[in-house]
């Protein structure tokens, strides 16, 4: 059997949270809707953040209890504590915790210091250890930092050492500038799976510099076998003025089913979904490879 990459959906948060257009909560029930036929085993549904930081993300609760009924993960982003509860409170089982690996980073998005997000994620990551919640710990700014510039590869592995003595489920090395190169890439990740081994590692790129397939390519030889994408490639950085956004989940899912693993993933889906996420975005969405396989599907 093909061995399998875990692709986790995350166009209805990660993608939508910077776009200019706030689609309103029953688009973004539809979109989930179209997401989860596609056949992601994992879906990231939108965070629970105060709807006056994030407007984009209001209403996630009532996402959350209207879900599709299939076999799939759904999971939301919680930024504190307060955050964690009103997830728990939705019957959300899987959270993801942002925690940015410079003290400029933090300080500029969140207001708190670099040793005050480590010590908040820690906080939630024990308790979800006792309410049985599995988190996702992304290291944010991972390679390089809007403010600081390259980030040591030494400072973000004794990060990672610490995060993994609070046992997440998942530790997720994110390029949230979309700065990373495949060297650094395979570099990092392969110390990180011959640290730990790969069931609790993920990646998260973005496609700034056109480099977003050729680092998960990287993070594939390394032995990463888990990934973050977007339908579309919607996304972005409010860091990264002009990036294209997130990797395109189709783009992923061409990459890794080419190379003979297996994804779950339908194309021709994935594909209807992103025309209706442009039609709601209200502007054409797609990734590198969209044209040509489109017209395979078609």
């Amino acid at each position: 059997m093909a061995e399998r990459v875990i692709i986790k959906e995350v166009a209805a948060r990660d993608g939508l949270q910077a776009q200019p257009k706030h689609l309103t909560v029953e688009q973004r029930m539809a979109l989930v809707a179209a997401l989860a036929e596609t056949g992601v085993p994992e879906l990231e549904i939108g965070s629970f953040v105060s709807p006056k930081a994030v407007p984009q993300m209001a209403g996630t609760d009532e996402i959350a209890d209207n879900l599709p009924a299939v076999d799939l993960a759904f999971s939301a982003l919680v930024p504190n504590m307060k955050g964690y509860e009103l997830a728990v409170r939705a019957d959300i089982r899987c959270h993801a915790i942002a925690l940015a690996a410079t003290e400029e980073m933090n300080q500029n998005n969140i207001r708190k210091s670099l040793e005050d997000t480590f010590v908040m994620g820690e906080e939630i990551l024990d308790r979800a250890l006792d309410d049985g919640v599995a988190i996702h710990a992304y290291l944010a700014v991972a390679f390089e930092c809007p403010y600081e510039g390259a980030v040591p590869e030494a400072l973000v592995l004794e990060q990672a050492d610490r995060l993994m003595s609070h046992q997440p489920a998942r530790l997720v090395i994110a390029d949230t500038i979309g700065a990373a190169n495949p060297a650094a890439v395979q570099s990092m990740m392969q110390k990180l799976v011959d640290r730990y081994g790969p069931d609790r590692l993920g990646c998260h790129f973005h496609d700034t510099r056109a480099m977003g397939l050729a680092n998960v390519y990287a993070a594939l030889l390394a032995g990463v076998r888990q990934f973050d994408a977007s339908a579309g490639g919607l996304g972005g950085c409010p860091f990264a003025p002009g990036a294209k956004g997130n990797v395109a989940t189709e783009d992923v899912v061409m990459l890794c089913e080419s190379m003979g693993y297996h994804t779950g993933l339908s194309m021709p889906k994935l594909l209807q979904a992103v025309e209706l996420l442009a039609d709601m975005i209200g502007a054409p969405q797609g990734g590198r490879a969209h044209t040509w396989l489109s017209k395979q599907c078609a």
